[in-house]
């Protein structure tokens, strides 16, 4: 049976991410526990963005709860979740950006950790995998939602873009995880120039790994399931500890990162799961992993 929790919304705070004519207007107050939702099903999270009608914009309560969610599903000990798949309500938007009304972003000048960045680092140490499933278009700061993702399915008609030089802004934090994810003369057109790639564009360029078969959310899931199941029939432990290997070796050179693995191989050798995989292989039987 699923289970559904909702985090609290902030009621003074609200924010659109649509278009600059409401940029004036004032601030609109969301429901106050519905801005996300959560959802167990089975041994996998799902967390969906629940502002359709401004088009799964973001709010700093929704950044706070989604940093929280995914923090809570990755503790070191105790945690049901298996994977973690994010996505947006309905079927027009995966997330447009920050809501772009005053007052949206509270801006401290002497913090120096922002929510969004804040956001991404809490993803960037996650053992758990995250699966975005988007399902409509995907700007702005969705893009840095997408990129702290681990694997990706998207819809056809969904695109992806960086508008933000249209307001006066540019990408700079979405930049430091994107920048390994498209190639540098792509990645500077969609800054610059404005570009918006399709899904079929995304991935030929590698922003995201499959695209359903047509647009809807039930050719949707028909692309993400087999993704999902592929990756929960893995060690939960191979995978945390491989996550956290892959993260960490992104910017090293050569020999640190040789030197890196070398230590984590060793360990990975010490885990219950790699004793159940070896006896598993060898007695010709699904492994029974400790975390499953």
């Amino acid at each position: 049976m699923a289970h559904n929790r909702h985090f609290p919304t902030d009621a003074h705070i609200a924010m659109s991410a649509t278009s600059p004519a409401n940029s004036a207007a004032p601030a609109a107050q969301d429901p106050p526990d519905d801005s996300l939702l959560q959802e167990m099903r089975g041994p996998v999270l799902w967390l969906t963005l629940n502002r359709p009608a401004r088009k799964n914009a973001l709010i700093a309560p929704l950044v706070l709860a989604l940093q929280q969610a995914i923090a809570e599903a990755n503790m070191a000990s105790g945690s049901p979740v298996r994977a973690i798949v994010l996505t947006g309500a309905g079927e027009e938007a995966f997330c447009s950006g920050a809501d772009l009304r005053p007052g949206s972003f509270p801006f401290d000048y002497a913090e120096p950790y922002q929510l969004l960045a804040d956001l991404m680092r809490t993803a960037r140490r996650a053992g758990v995998p995250i699966i975005g499933r988007i399902n409509g278009l995907c700007l702005a700061g969705g893009m840095g939602l997408l990129a702290l993702c681990d694997l990706v399915v998207a819809s056809p008609d969904a695109y992806f873009g960086l508008p933000e030089a249209k307001v006066g802004l540019f990408p700079v934090q979405v930049l430091a995880e994107l920048q390994h994810l498209l190639p540098r003369r792509i990645l500077t057109e969609i800054c610059i120039a404005g570009r918006r790639l399709t899904s079929g564009e995304a991935v030929q360029y590698g922003l995201i790994n499959h695209v359903a078969a047509e647009p809807g959310n039930t050719a949707l899931d028909a692309t993400l399931e087999p993704l999902l199941a592929s990756v929960l029939q893995q060690s939960p432990q191979a995978l945390k500890r491989g996550l956290y290997t892959l993260k960490h070796i992104d910017a090293m050179p050569f020999e640190a990162a040789m030197a890196f693995t070398e230590s984590q191989l060793g360990l990975m050798t010490q885990t219950a799961d790699f004793a159940e995989g070896v006896m598993a292989f060898i007695e010709k039987r699904t492994p029974k992993w400790v975390s499953s």
